[in-house]
């Protein structure tokens, strides 16, 4: 089987290759080779290529960034996705999309299913979901997969901020009042492994188990790295950034278990290993 990686040089994208190498022809793009944007190139170069299934990890993924540059928001985010669609239709493709948390508006206040009422209140979000309406509007055979949180090996993240910071800083602000499930890029990308040897298209929520806020999260990354550090809890508003994000957004893996897959592992087992990797 053939597949195509869009965003390979990514975070999700990088541990992607590395899961799937080893048992699929596995063709990376990144937006040098692969500018998801231009319909044209796209039409042409999935027509060539031929894969069986293209794996779409790339994104425009700052989010206060997309306030300000919504332009490029929704080339990437919405239009791009529909170019994806279009030539996944014509060569007869499976897409499998990543999405996120940010599409719902935050208000919610237990695990939020796949099937829930959208309202993105971000132009991040909102970009986003555009891009989901086109996959839907266009295929039948694709996977949608709403995650949150990510962190990796590659690239910039939140524990690898938290640790840089705490080389310089005694004290350490961070955000108490926005609760989601961080979730390791490459336990997402085992999942994506698995859910690609099905016919179970659809909508998927992946996340790891378990929830906390950010600064949990931070005070659990500092206990296991063994940093000693002050965390200050803030308010969000306290916090303030161009873009609004969901106070809650811990998403119920709903369709991934009613699949009877295992549900991914608690996510402090999954930061543990991760900062035993990258000490």
């Amino acid at each position: 089987m053939k597949i195509l990686i869009t965003g390979s040089n990514g975070m999700l994208g990088y541990d992607l290759i590395k899961v799937l190498k080893d048992d699929y022809e596995v063709i990376p793009t990144t937006s040098k080779t692969l500018d998801i944007t231009d319909e044209k190139q796209v039409m042409e170069y999935i027509s060539d290529k031929k894969p069986d299934i293209v794996i779409n990890s790339a994104a425009y993924t700052n989010v206060d960034g997309c306030e300000e540059n919504q332009k490029l928001a929704y080339a990437v985010n919405a239009q791009g996705v529909k170019n994806l669609a279009l030539a996944c239709r014509k060569t007869d493709a499976c897409l499998v999309h990543i999405s996120t948390d940010y599409v719902f508006d935050g208000s919610a206040t237990q695990p939020i299913p796949e099937n829930s009422k959208k309202g993105p209140i971000s132009v991040y979000g909102k970009s986003k979901l555009k891009g989901e309406e086109a996959i839907i509007e266009t295929l039948d055979k694709y996977f949608i997969i709403r995650t949150a949180w990510l962190y990796g090996i590659n690239g910039g993240n939140f524990p690898k901020t938290m640790l840089e910071l705490a080389k310089n800083h005694s004290e350490i602000t961070v955000v108490y009042d926005e609760i989601g499930s961080p979730t390791y890029t490459h336990d997402l990308a085992l999942a994506i492994s698995e859910l690609i040897n099905t016919n179970y298209y659809g909508i998927y929520h992946l996340t790891n188990s378990g929830n906390c806020s950010w600064c949990e999260f931070a005070k659990y990354i500092f206990k296991i790295a063994d940093v000693n550090v002050k965390v200050i809890p803030v308010t969000a508003k306290e916090f303030a950034r161009p873009a609004p994000r969901p106070n809650y957004s811990v998403l119920e893996n709903k369709n991934w278990t009613e699949h009877n897959f295992k549900p991914l592992r608690n996510y402090k087992k999954a930061i543990k290993e991760y900062i035993e990797r990258i000490k």
